[in-house]
């Protein structure tokens, strides 16, 4: 059937060959920073 996965290849998987990679967490505006900015915009 074609809508199951191989399985072969899941068990044959090197995470040796993966890259690394840097993450950055960032964090949102609050509502009251993006009204700030709207209003300096604004004016």
């Amino acid at each position: 059937m074609a809508d199951k996965p191989d399985m072969g290849e899941i068990a044959s998987f090197n995470e040796a060959k993966l890259k690394k990679t840097e993450t950055q967490n960032t964090t949102l505006q609050t509502k009251e920073t993006t009204e700030q900015e709207k209003r300096s915009e604004i004016s």
